[in-house]
């Protein structure tokens, strides 16, 4: 009886409790989302201004967040930006956590590319901000927009696969990145769909994806980024 409740309560705590919004505002942020990853080529990646790009997408987005909560106090919930149920969440993903960092650790042990040194700390702090940020745009708007289209329906394992494809595309060149990516979005995606929490998403995004950096793909992003501005 006990459980049954409980489902029902986070049943009912994951409905829309926003005003409806038509399809051209969630085409509208599909694009906005689109656009932001095409700034990730063109700023990160091709003139390589990495810090300036995700501090000017932090605070851009992050006044869009603020914007549609002055028009919708309910959206930040129907977003996944809750504390309520982040046990919950938190629960649901750490066995997924765990097996990507056994992973991690096992992928970078057979080809040589261990590089944790005390660089990763100041990235397990400030990243999951970026991870959030990143989760919101990628499950938030890009899945939650695709799943409730009034003109167009899709089935949720094909919006799961799309995100999945569309966030693993942002970080081309890198083949390991991208197929991280991948299967993390498949899961994250999957994990929203059933219980919204862009916090613990945000979070385990920032950790795992540091990790993942100097354990897998062999670069430290604090060096590359942070320690230009002090050489």
């Amino acid at each position: 009886m006990k459980s049954k409740l409980t489902r029902y309560l986070i049943e009912f705590s994951n409905f829309s409790l926003t005003r409806p919004v038509s399809d051209k505002v969630r085409l509208l942020e599909i694009i906005a989302v689109a656009l932001t990853g095409i700034g990730k080529f063109v700023f990160m990646d091709h003139l390589n201004w990495r810090l300036p790009f995700v501090i000017f997408a932090i605070l851009a987005w992050s006044v869009y967040i603020y914007y549609r909560y002055k028009k919708d106090e309910f959206v930040l919930k129907d977003w996944g930006f809750r504390l309520d149920n982040f046990k919950s969440v938190f629960k649901l993903m750490l066995p997924f956590a765990v097996i990507s960092v056994l992973s991690f650790i096992g992928i970078g042990y057979l080809q040589n590319t261990l590089n944790l040194n005390w660089h990763i700390i100041p990235l397990l702090i400030t990243y999951p901000i970026w991870g959030t940020i990143q989760q919101f745009l990628t499950i938030g708007l890009i899945a939650g927009n695709l799943s409730t289209f009034k003109s167009v329906k899709l089935h949720k394992i094909t919006v799961i696969v799309l995100t999945a494809v569309l966030f693993s595309l942002v970080h081309y060149p890198s083949h390991w990145l991208m197929m991280g990516t991948f299967v993390l979005a498949l899961y994250y995606t999957y994990v929203y769909f059933r219980i919204k929490n862009l916090y613990v998403l945000g979070v385990l995004h920032g950790w795992l994806g540091a990790l993942f950096y100097y354990t897998v793909v062999n670069q430290d992003p604090f060096a590359e980024v942070f320690l230009n501005y002090f050489n």
